[in-house]
């Protein structure tokens, strides 16, 4: 069952408690089902659907804090999830709720850490989208400060946040010493150490370990191809 209709149809039993479940629920239609909220449920399904609900509801509150939540954002949004034509009612229904709801984006954030690890790579993919979101009418401040509350909210630390910023501000995004975290003229062995790291870290099949969404993979496939293409361009490897 794909992640939309997962939300659209079982969300709400999931036992994710507090705003992000009280987000789920209302999408849905409904409080928790009693019986269903005392039956255990699958791990990785719990997180999968709190993955969601949380870059959900975070990505839609960065939306408006530049004080326009644009159609592009959403279509970006839509991109990065894969959402097609036949679930967008039901993405579209989870985002508008949560760009109106009363929780704030502090209270998304703070769940999100306790659920899926604070700083953790899943959690990683979900800042990283924020980003992919924010720069898509150009970066505004109060976008870059709702960017950084978040992150620190979500367990980075201010190295780590750096190193994400890096990414996606200067120097540019295609920078291969910035992509894998490391001094401009590092010598081989830090190269090579820093590759095998960030591979180990990002590869997509720990997202889908961890009960990262198939349809958000393409954060950490696109992360990936940086990291193969930065670590080429530096060591000269031909694939």
């Amino acid at each position: 069952m794909g992640i939309w209709a997962t939300l659209a149809g079982t969300a709400i039993g999931l036992v994710i408690g507090g705003p992000l479940g009280a987000l789920a629920g209302a999408a849905a239609g409904g409080a928790v089902d009693a019986t269903r909220a005392r039956r255990p449920e699958r791990s990785q399904e719990r997180r999968r659907v709190a993955f969601t609900i949380a870059a959900i509801a975070l990505a839609a509150k960065m939306a408006r804090a530049d004080g326009e939540a644009t159609a592009a954002e959403f279509a970006t949004f839509q991109r990065l999830f894969r959402v097609d034509a036949r679930e967008e009612a039901n993405a579209r229904r989870f985002y508008d709720l949560a760009k109106s709801s009363m929780a704030g984006f502090e209270a998304y954030a703070m769940q999100a850490a306790d659920l899926l690890g604070p700083g953790s790579p899943t959690l990683e993919d979900l800042l990283d989208a924020l980003w992919l979101i924010a720069a898509v009418d150009g970066f505004h401040q109060a976008e870059l400060d709702y960017l950084e509350q978040v992150a620190t909210l979500l367990g980075f630390d201010a190295a780590a946040q750096a190193r994400i910023r890096r990414r996606h501000l200067s120097p540019a995004a295609d920078d291969p010493w910035a992509i894998l975290g490391i001094e401009p003229g590092a010598d081989a062995a830090a190269i090579r150490h820093a590759y095998h790291a960030l591979v180990k870290r990002y590869h997509p099949d720990r997202a889908f370990a961890e009960g990262v969404p198939s349809e958000f993979i393409r954060v950490a496939e696109a992360r990936m191809a940086d990291i193969n293409a930065a670590y080429d361009r530096l060591t000269g490897r031909r694939r």
